[in-house]
């Protein structure tokens, strides 16, 4: 059985990268970029650089949100549990107290409302970073290992409008990184 399948041509790329030194160099990378018109950028560095994130457009997080509405929901249903089972479910009259006395119910209310919240932060953190995310276009750069040790990158995304291989190439050179590089899918 022979094999119809042929591949032609280069694979298709997910953007061109560059490398620089320092989170200085990078900052103004992102920005040059930005102000020559390019919207879809993704920049990494082995820690957070938040001028970066500002140039890139980075929304603010919601994860403030998502851990408030999950800590305020673990809170109330400890508070409804304890309220439903000594009120209405199995009420026992302690030392003459009424059978729903609410200080009482704050630790488990309290605690309930740092799980929840911090569990939610977890779960929600994952979901809003595409995590788990085992592969990535930019692994396939030799290079790109020292991410997370010593380099900074700036990739402009073949997706972007004004995305011309060539001239994005051209571009990034034009900033003096350490090397530029094509990212196949």
């Amino acid at each position: 059985m022979s094999d119809t399948h042929t591949h032609s041509g280069p694979p298709p790329l997910h953007g061109v990268m560059a490398e620089f030194k320092t989170a200085d160099e990078l900052i103004a990378a992102t920005r040059a970029a930005r102000l020559a018109g390019y919207t879809r950028m993704d920049g990494f560095s082995p820690y957070p650089v938040g001028e970066v994130a500002d140039e890139l457009g980075f929304p603010r997080s919601e994860i403030g949100a998502i851990m408030f509405i999950g800590g305020l929901c673990g809170a109330t249903m400890g508070f409804l549990m304890q309220t439903w089972v000594s009120v209405i479910d199995y009420p026992i009259s302690i030392g003459g107290k009424p059978f729903w006395s609410w200080p009482q119910y704050v630790p488990v209310s309290w605690a309930l409302l740092v799980l929840s919240a911090s569990l939610c932060g977890l779960f929600g953190l994952l979901a809003l970073c595409g995590l788990p995310q085992p592969y990535h276009p930019v692994f396939n750069v030799d290079r790109f290992t020292r991410a997370t040790r010593d380099r900074f990158f700036l990739l402009i995304e073949a997706v972007d409008p004004q995305f011309d291989p060539a001239k994005a190439k051209e571009f990034l050179a034009s900033l003096h990184p350490d090397d530029v590089a094509e990212v196949p899918e």
